[in-house]
Protein backbone atom coordinates (compact mmCIF):
# COMPACT_ATOMS: atom_id res chain seq x y z
CA UNK A 1 0.00 0.00 0.00
CA UNK A 2 3.00 2.10 0.41
CA UNK A 3 2.95 3.01 -3.32
CA UNK A 4 -0.63 3.63 -3.61
CA UNK A 5 -1.99 7.65 -3.32
CA UNK A 6 -4.54 8.42 -0.68
CA UNK A 7 -7.57 10.68 -1.43
CA UNK A 8 -8.61 13.51 0.56
CA UNK A 9 -10.65 11.82 3.24
CA UNK A 10 -8.33 8.94 3.87
CA UNK A 11 -7.49 10.02 7.92
CA UNK A 12 -11.81 9.70 7.74
CA UNK A 13 -12.09 6.51 6.88
CA UNK A 14 -9.52 5.70 9.38
CA UNK A 15 -11.20 7.41 11.86
CA UNK A 16 -14.70 5.38 10.49
CA UNK A 17 -12.85 2.09 10.55
CA UNK A 18 -13.06 1.26 7.43
CA UNK A 19 -10.86 -1.59 6.01
CA UNK A 20 -8.94 -0.27 3.15
CA UNK A 21 -7.75 -1.98 -0.58
CA UNK A 22 -5.74 -0.94 -3.14
CA UNK A 23 -7.79 0.55 -5.77
CA UNK A 24 -6.59 1.97 -9.51
CA UNK A 25 -3.68 2.84 -7.54
CA UNK A 26 -5.22 4.37 -4.62
CA UNK A 27 -5.89 3.00 -0.65
CA UNK A 28 -9.89 3.03 -1.04
CA UNK A 29 -12.43 1.93 1.69
CA UNK A 30 -13.95 -1.64 0.68
CA UNK A 31 -16.08 -1.78 3.78
CA UNK A 32 -17.04 0.05 7.15
CA UNK A 33 -18.22 -1.63 10.51
CA UNK A 34 -21.41 -1.54 9.23
CA UNK A 35 -20.41 -4.84 6.72
CA UNK A 36 -20.80 -4.79 2.69
CA UNK A 37 -24.58 -6.00 2.81
CA UNK A 38 -26.02 -3.54 5.46
CA UNK A 39 -24.37 -0.92 3.56
CA UNK A 40 -25.79 -2.15 0.10
CA UNK A 41 -29.77 -1.92 2.23
CA UNK A 42 -28.40 1.26 4.17
CA UNK A 43 -28.16 3.27 0.14
CA UNK A 44 -31.53 1.46 -1.05
CA UNK A 45 -33.23 2.88 1.88
CA UNK A 46 -31.81 5.65 3.05
CA UNK A 47 -28.73 7.35 2.54
CA UNK A 48 -25.09 6.49 1.49
CA UNK A 49 -22.06 8.51 1.29
CA UNK A 50 -19.30 7.43 -0.50
CA UNK A 51 -15.88 8.67 -1.43
CA UNK A 52 -15.05 8.68 -5.53
CA UNK A 53 -12.27 11.05 -5.33
CA UNK A 54 -10.19 8.83 -7.01
CA UNK A 55 -11.77 9.70 -10.25
CA UNK A 56 -10.73 12.41 -12.93
CA UNK A 57 -11.97 15.75 -12.81
CA UNK A 58 -11.11 17.65 -16.01
CA UNK A 59 -12.24 20.81 -17.61
CA UNK A 60 -12.48 21.25 -21.35
CA UNK A 61 -12.15 25.41 -21.66
CA UNK A 62 -12.62 26.84 -24.93
CA UNK A 63 -10.13 28.92 -26.26
CA UNK A 64 -12.52 30.73 -28.15
CA UNK A 65 -15.11 30.66 -25.90
CA UNK A 66 -17.89 29.39 -27.61
CA UNK A 67 -19.17 26.10 -26.26
CA UNK A 68 -19.59 24.99 -29.75
CA UNK A 69 -16.14 24.80 -30.30
CA UNK A 70 -15.17 22.33 -27.62
CA UNK A 71 -17.92 20.50 -28.16
CA UNK A 72 -17.41 19.55 -32.01
CA UNK A 73 -13.71 18.85 -31.12
CA UNK A 74 -15.03 16.50 -28.19
CA UNK A 75 -17.36 14.78 -30.98
CA UNK A 76 -14.06 13.70 -32.59
CA UNK A 77 -13.64 11.53 -29.62
CA UNK A 78 -17.06 10.27 -28.44
CA UNK A 79 -20.24 9.06 -30.29
CA UNK A 80 -22.82 11.38 -28.76
CA UNK A 81 -24.05 14.28 -29.37
CA UNK A 82 -21.85 16.86 -27.13
CA UNK A 83 -23.20 20.57 -29.11
CA UNK A 84 -26.52 19.63 -28.39
CA UNK A 85 -26.66 19.44 -24.87
CA UNK A 86 -28.07 21.98 -23.15
CA UNK A 87 -26.47 24.22 -20.66
CA UNK A 88 -26.54 22.65 -17.06
CA UNK A 89 -27.09 19.58 -18.03
CA UNK A 90 -25.00 16.06 -18.01
CA UNK A 91 -24.38 12.88 -20.23
CA UNK A 92 -22.93 9.48 -20.22
CA UNK A 93 -20.59 9.21 -23.39
CA UNK A 94 -17.36 6.85 -24.07
CA UNK A 95 -14.15 7.05 -25.96
CA UNK A 96 -13.56 4.86 -28.58
CA UNK A 97 -10.68 3.63 -30.58
CA UNK A 98 -10.14 3.17 -33.88
CA UNK A 99 -11.23 -0.58 -33.66
CA UNK A 100 -14.84 0.27 -32.32
CA UNK A 101 -14.00 -0.66 -28.76
CA UNK A 102 -14.57 1.51 -25.70
CA UNK A 103 -11.19 3.33 -23.93
CA UNK A 104 -13.44 4.43 -21.21
CA UNK A 105 -16.85 5.62 -20.21
CA UNK A 106 -16.86 9.24 -18.63
CA UNK A 107 -19.33 11.91 -18.05
CA UNK A 108 -19.28 15.51 -19.27
CA UNK A 109 -21.44 18.30 -18.24
CA UNK A 110 -22.47 21.93 -21.03
CA UNK A 111 -21.23 24.29 -17.96
CA UNK A 112 -22.33 26.67 -20.44
CA UNK A 113 -18.60 28.23 -20.78
CA UNK A 114 -16.44 24.93 -20.72
CA UNK A 115 -17.12 21.13 -20.41
CA UNK A 116 -16.64 19.24 -16.95
CA UNK A 117 -15.62 15.91 -17.99
CA UNK A 118 -15.42 13.11 -14.93
CA UNK A 119 -13.43 10.17 -15.87
CA UNK A 120 -12.70 6.89 -14.65
CA UNK A 121 -9.52 6.41 -11.86
CA UNK A 122 -7.73 3.69 -13.62
CA UNK A 123 -8.00 5.20 -17.36
CA UNK A 124 -7.43 9.16 -15.94
CA UNK A 125 -3.85 9.34 -17.13
CA UNK A 126 -4.41 8.03 -20.48
CA UNK A 127 -7.93 9.79 -20.82
CA UNK A 128 -6.07 13.12 -19.74
CA UNK A 129 -3.21 12.30 -22.37
CA UNK A 130 -5.86 11.50 -25.63
CA UNK A 131 -7.32 14.69 -24.76
CA UNK A 132 -4.58 16.45 -24.63
CA UNK A 133 -3.73 15.01 -27.74
CA UNK A 134 -6.69 15.85 -29.74
CA UNK A 135 -8.14 19.09 -27.80
CA UNK A 136 -5.17 21.60 -27.34
CA UNK A 137 -5.72 23.24 -30.43
CA UNK A 138 -9.50 23.74 -29.71
CA UNK A 139 -9.39 23.62 -25.47
CA UNK A 140 -7.70 25.03 -22.51
CA UNK A 141 -7.15 21.68 -20.70
CA UNK A 142 -7.87 22.31 -17.14
CA UNK A 143 -6.74 19.08 -14.71
CA UNK A 144 -8.46 20.01 -11.07
CA UNK A 145 -6.17 18.02 -9.14
CA UNK A 146 -7.45 20.31 -5.98
CA UNK A 147 -10.96 18.78 -5.47
CA UNK A 148 -12.80 15.89 -4.45
CA UNK A 149 -15.85 14.37 -5.82
CA UNK A 150 -18.16 12.55 -3.05
CA UNK A 151 -21.87 10.67 -4.33
CA UNK A 152 -24.68 10.77 -2.03
CA UNK A 153 -26.89 8.71 -3.04
CA UNK A 154 -30.69 6.81 -1.53
CA UNK A 155 -33.88 7.91 -1.16
CA UNK A 156 -32.75 10.98 1.80
CA UNK A 157 -30.38 12.14 -0.70
CA UNK A 158 -32.34 15.03 -1.51
CA UNK A 159 -33.12 15.68 1.88
CA UNK A 160 -30.29 15.75 3.35
CA UNK A 161 -28.60 17.90 1.02
CA UNK A 162 -31.14 20.45 1.23
CA UNK A 163 -31.07 20.78 4.53
CA UNK A 164 -27.00 22.52 3.74
CA UNK A 165 -28.27 24.04 0.19
CA UNK A 166 -31.98 24.12 -0.51
CA UNK A 167 -31.49 24.71 -3.87
CA UNK A 168 -30.96 20.99 -5.28
CA UNK A 169 -34.25 19.55 -4.49
CA UNK A 170 -35.37 21.41 -7.82
CA UNK A 171 -32.56 19.26 -9.32
CA UNK A 172 -33.78 17.22 -11.80
CA UNK A 173 -31.75 13.71 -13.00
CA UNK A 174 -28.75 14.78 -15.13
CA UNK A 175 -29.05 18.40 -14.16
CA UNK A 176 -25.91 20.23 -12.88
CA UNK A 177 -25.80 23.10 -10.55
CA UNK A 178 -23.06 25.69 -9.07
CA UNK A 179 -23.89 25.01 -5.32
CA UNK A 180 -22.10 26.90 -1.98
CA UNK A 181 -22.00 24.03 0.52
CA UNK A 182 -20.26 24.43 4.07
CA UNK A 183 -18.90 28.37 2.31
CA UNK A 184 -17.07 26.47 -0.30
CA UNK A 185 -18.13 26.80 -4.50
CA UNK A 186 -18.98 23.19 -5.53
CA UNK A 187 -20.40 21.87 -8.58
CA UNK A 188 -22.98 19.43 -7.79
CA UNK A 189 -24.78 16.94 -10.60
CA UNK A 190 -27.67 14.66 -9.83
CA UNK A 191 -26.88 11.73 -10.35
CA UNK A 192 -24.49 8.42 -9.50
CA UNK A 193 -23.77 5.02 -10.37
CA UNK A 194 -26.22 2.67 -7.93
CA UNK A 195 -29.36 3.29 -9.17
CA UNK A 196 -30.75 5.44 -6.85
CA UNK A 197 -31.48 9.22 -6.56
CA UNK A 198 -28.82 10.87 -5.10
CA UNK A 199 -26.05 13.85 -6.53
CA UNK A 200 -22.28 13.68 -7.40
CA UNK A 201 -20.58 16.56 -5.44
CA UNK A 202 -17.36 18.05 -6.97
CA UNK A 203 -15.53 20.01 -3.89
CA UNK A 204 -12.57 22.03 -2.97
CA UNK A 205 -10.13 19.34 -1.12
CA UNK A 206 -9.55 21.25 2.10
CA UNK A 207 -13.06 21.19 2.00
CA UNK A 208 -13.66 17.67 1.94
CA UNK A 209 -13.69 16.31 4.77
CA UNK A 210 -15.77 18.73 6.87
CA UNK A 211 -18.52 18.27 3.79
CA UNK A 212 -18.31 14.33 4.53
CA UNK A 213 -18.88 15.00 8.36
CA UNK A 214 -21.61 17.50 7.89
CA UNK A 215 -23.64 14.45 5.84
CA UNK A 216 -22.73 11.45 7.87
CA UNK A 217 -23.91 13.77 11.04
CA UNK A 218 -27.59 13.21 9.33
CA UNK A 219 -28.94 9.96 11.09
CA UNK A 220 -29.94 9.01 7.42
CA UNK A 221 -26.43 8.67 6.19
CA UNK A 222 -24.13 6.07 6.59
CA UNK A 223 -20.17 6.02 4.69
CA UNK A 224 -20.17 3.47 2.25
CA UNK A 225 -17.16 1.02 0.71
CA UNK A 226 -16.31 -0.07 -2.62
CA UNK A 227 -18.48 -3.49 -1.71
CA UNK A 228 -21.40 -2.27 -1.58
CA UNK A 229 -20.85 0.32 -4.65
CA UNK A 230 -20.04 -2.61 -6.55
CA UNK A 231 -23.45 -4.67 -5.85
CA UNK A 232 -25.35 -1.30 -5.84
CA UNK A 233 -23.98 -0.77 -9.59
CA UNK A 234 -24.72 -4.45 -10.38
CA UNK A 235 -28.70 -4.63 -9.61
CA UNK A 236 -28.90 -1.41 -11.49
CA UNK A 237 -27.52 -2.83 -14.52
CA UNK A 238 -24.35 -0.71 -14.56
CA UNK A 239 -20.73 -0.98 -16.19
CA UNK A 240 -17.76 -1.19 -14.39
CA UNK A 241 -14.78 -0.48 -16.72
CA UNK A 242 -11.96 -2.93 -17.50
CA UNK A 243 -14.70 -5.94 -16.53
CA UNK A 244 -18.05 -5.40 -18.30
CA UNK A 245 -16.58 -2.90 -20.83
CA UNK A 246 -13.17 -2.91 -22.47
CA UNK A 247 -10.73 -1.51 -25.53
CA UNK A 248 -12.39 -4.92 -27.47
CA UNK A 249 -16.21 -4.50 -26.79
CA UNK A 250 -18.19 -2.11 -29.21
CA UNK A 251 -21.02 0.27 -28.17
CA UNK A 252 -23.57 -1.84 -29.79
CA UNK A 253 -22.16 -5.41 -28.06
CA UNK A 254 -22.37 -3.86 -24.74
CA UNK A 255 -26.19 -2.38 -24.89
CA UNK A 256 -24.71 0.86 -24.82
CA UNK A 257 -26.64 2.03 -27.36
CA UNK A 258 -29.18 4.61 -26.33
CA UNK A 259 -25.97 7.06 -25.22
CA UNK A 260 -25.47 7.44 -28.70
CA UNK A 261 -27.98 9.88 -30.06
CA UNK A 262 -29.45 10.81 -33.73
CA UNK A 263 -27.44 13.13 -34.80
CA UNK A 264 -24.42 10.75 -34.95
CA UNK A 265 -25.91 7.97 -36.07
CA UNK A 266 -25.93 7.15 -40.06
CA UNK A 267 -28.08 9.76 -41.29
CA UNK A 268 -27.73 12.56 -38.94
CA UNK A 269 -26.54 15.40 -39.01
CA UNK A 270 -22.95 14.66 -38.09
CA UNK A 271 -23.11 11.56 -38.47
CA UNK A 272 -19.63 9.44 -37.64
CA UNK A 273 -16.18 11.60 -37.20
CA UNK A 274 -15.69 9.65 -34.09
CA UNK A 275 -13.07 6.78 -33.83
CA UNK A 276 -14.66 3.36 -35.08
CA UNK A 277 -17.75 4.78 -36.70
CA UNK A 278 -17.21 2.32 -39.69
CA UNK A 279 -17.94 -0.41 -36.98
CA UNK A 280 -20.32 1.21 -34.51
CA UNK A 281 -22.43 2.52 -37.43
CA UNK A 282 -22.27 -0.98 -39.01
CA UNK A 283 -23.37 -2.56 -35.28
CA UNK A 284 -26.18 -0.13 -35.36
CA UNK A 285 -27.74 -0.99 -38.50
CA UNK A 286 -27.32 -4.70 -38.49
CA UNK A 287 -26.77 -5.70 -34.88
CA UNK A 288 -23.22 -6.88 -33.17
CA UNK A 289 -22.38 -10.82 -32.95
CA UNK A 290 -22.69 -10.37 -29.18
CA UNK A 291 -24.66 -8.89 -26.55
CA UNK A 292 -23.94 -7.86 -22.88
CA UNK A 293 -26.71 -9.14 -21.33
CA UNK A 294 -28.41 -9.58 -17.50
CA UNK A 295 -28.43 -13.28 -16.01
CA UNK A 296 -30.19 -14.87 -13.17
CA UNK A 297 -28.88 -18.26 -11.95
CA UNK A 298 -31.19 -20.72 -10.49
CA UNK A 299 -30.01 -21.57 -6.64
CA UNK A 300 -28.31 -19.33 -4.02
CA UNK A 301 -24.59 -19.31 -6.05
CA UNK A 302 -23.40 -16.36 -7.80
CA UNK A 303 -21.83 -17.01 -11.09
CA UNK A 304 -18.44 -14.76 -10.75
CA UNK A 305 -16.53 -13.23 -13.20
CA UNK A 306 -14.92 -15.63 -15.78
CA UNK A 307 -17.43 -18.36 -15.60
CA UNK A 308 -18.16 -19.59 -19.16
CA UNK A 309 -21.76 -19.79 -20.31
CA UNK A 310 -23.42 -22.69 -22.63
CA UNK A 311 -26.62 -23.28 -24.59
CA UNK A 312 -27.10 -26.41 -23.22
CA UNK A 313 -26.15 -28.59 -19.99
CA UNK A 314 -23.46 -30.98 -21.80
CA UNK A 315 -21.18 -30.68 -24.51
CA UNK A 316 -21.13 -27.87 -27.06
CA UNK A 317 -18.78 -25.01 -27.05
CA UNK A 318 -18.97 -21.42 -25.09
CA UNK A 319 -21.58 -19.17 -25.90
CA UNK A 320 -20.46 -16.57 -24.03
CA UNK A 321 -18.79 -15.56 -20.70
CA UNK A 322 -19.65 -13.37 -17.03
CA UNK A 323 -18.21 -10.24 -16.66
CA UNK A 324 -19.79 -9.29 -13.42
CA UNK A 325 -21.90 -11.48 -10.74
CA UNK A 326 -22.72 -11.11 -7.13
CA UNK A 327 -25.40 -11.79 -4.68
CA UNK A 328 -27.81 -8.65 -4.74
CA UNK A 329 -29.14 -7.79 -1.50
CA UNK A 330 -32.06 -6.11 -2.49
CA UNK A 331 -33.60 -8.95 -4.75
CA UNK A 332 -32.03 -11.16 -2.60
CA UNK A 333 -30.86 -13.78 -5.04
CA UNK A 334 -27.81 -14.09 -7.32
CA UNK A 335 -27.08 -11.72 -10.35
CA UNK A 336 -24.70 -11.50 -13.11
CA UNK A 337 -23.68 -9.82 -16.26
CA UNK A 338 -21.73 -10.70 -18.94
CA UNK A 339 -21.47 -11.55 -22.78
CA UNK A 340 -23.50 -14.21 -24.84
CA UNK A 341 -23.67 -15.25 -28.89
CA UNK A 342 -26.67 -12.76 -30.25
CA UNK A 343 -28.69 -16.05 -30.71
CA UNK A 344 -29.00 -16.45 -27.12
CA UNK A 345 -29.64 -12.52 -26.01
CA UNK A 346 -33.13 -12.84 -26.00
CA UNK A 347 -34.95 -12.01 -22.42
CA UNK A 348 -36.16 -15.82 -21.24
CA UNK A 349 -33.49 -17.53 -23.09
CA UNK A 350 -32.43 -20.77 -20.58
CA UNK A 351 -28.52 -20.97 -20.47
CA UNK A 352 -25.77 -22.75 -18.14
CA UNK A 353 -22.98 -21.20 -16.41
CA UNK A 354 -20.39 -23.65 -15.58
CA UNK A 355 -19.25 -23.39 -11.90
CA UNK A 356 -16.73 -25.28 -10.30
CA UNK A 357 -17.03 -28.00 -12.58
CA UNK A 358 -20.48 -28.13 -13.34
CA UNK A 359 -23.29 -26.22 -15.35
CA UNK A 360 -25.75 -24.61 -13.74
CA UNK A 361 -28.80 -22.89 -14.80
CA UNK A 362 -29.05 -19.38 -15.07
CA UNK A 363 -32.01 -17.23 -17.27
CA UNK A 364 -31.26 -14.21 -19.41
CA UNK A 365 -33.02 -11.29 -17.45
CA UNK A 366 -33.91 -7.44 -18.24
CA UNK A 367 -31.91 -4.98 -16.61
CA UNK A 368 -31.54 -3.42 -14.02
CA UNK A 369 -32.54 -6.33 -11.78
CA UNK A 370 -34.05 -3.75 -9.55
CA UNK A 371 -35.89 -0.66 -11.17
CA UNK A 372 -33.66 2.73 -10.44
CA UNK A 373 -35.53 5.46 -9.00
CA UNK A 374 -33.57 8.28 -10.74
CA UNK A 375 -36.35 11.89 -10.14
CA UNK A 376 -37.20 12.42 -14.08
Amino acid sequence: MADLNRTALYDLHLELGAKMVPFAGYEMPVQYPLGVMKEHLQTREKAGLFDVSHMGQVMLHPKSGDYADAALALENLVPVNVLDLKPMRQRYAMFTNDAGGIEDDLMLANLGDAIFVVVNAACKDADIAHMRKHLSGTCEIEVLKDRALLALQGPAAEMVLANLAPAVAGMKFMDVASVTLLGAGCLVSRSGYTGEDGYEISVPQDTATALARALIADPNVEPIGLGARDSLRLEAGLCLYGHDIDTTTSPVEAALEWAIQKARRTGGERAGGFPGAARILKELGGGAPRRRVGILPEGRAPMREGTELFAAETGGEPIGRVTSGAFGPTIERPMSMGYVATAYAADGTRIFGEVRGKRMAATVAPMPFRPSTFKR
